[in-house]
């Protein structure tokens, strides 16, 4: 029997994709809780159609995190921070303080879209990446600079 998924499946797959499964399967489990429909003309169709519409606003999103990425990469992101003896700084920079300088310049960007594989806890220049969209990255300049307010 073919159905069409209603939402994501781990072994059938994604959503509004048309799957042959078992007739008693799709009967009996598929389609009284929820996850399929039967795959009527009807149904295929506006499958069809909704993918088309998904599609469209896929190929919007895509365009503007890449405008997106084009302004944040040109951002100098300068980020003091107290520093002790031999330099060495107090705490470290998260991708927290990161996403909240980007705030400040305008930029909305959630904290776990900045790929900080660690916090940084030295002064430097530090290449970090910004993940805006599944196909966009960006990447940020950060300098981490001693506080002169001390």
């Amino acid at each position: 029997m073919e159905v069409v998924l209603k939402q994501d499946h781990e072994s059938l797959g994604k959503a509004m994709d048309v799957v042959n499964v078992r007739d008693g399967y799709a009967r009996n489990f598929l389609i009284p809780s929820g996850i399929a429909v039967p795959a009527t003309e009807g149904n295929k169709k506006s499958v069809a159609e909704a993918k088309r519409f998904a599609e469209k606003r896929e190929e919007k999103q895509k365009a503007a995190a890449g405008a997106l990425a084009s302004k944040i990469e040109n951002v100098p992101c300068t980020i003091p921070v107290k520093v002790g003896e031999e330099d060495r700084i107090f705490g470290s920079v998260t991708a927290q303080e990161i996403a909240e300088f980007l705030k400040k310049e305008g930029f909305e960007v959630d904290k776990r879209s900045i790929a900080l594989e660690e916090p940084i806890k030295q002064l430097g220049v530090y290449s970090v990446p910004v993940n805006l969209h599944r196909d966009v990255q960006a990447t940020l300049k950060v300098w981490v600079v001693k506080d002169e307010s001390q």
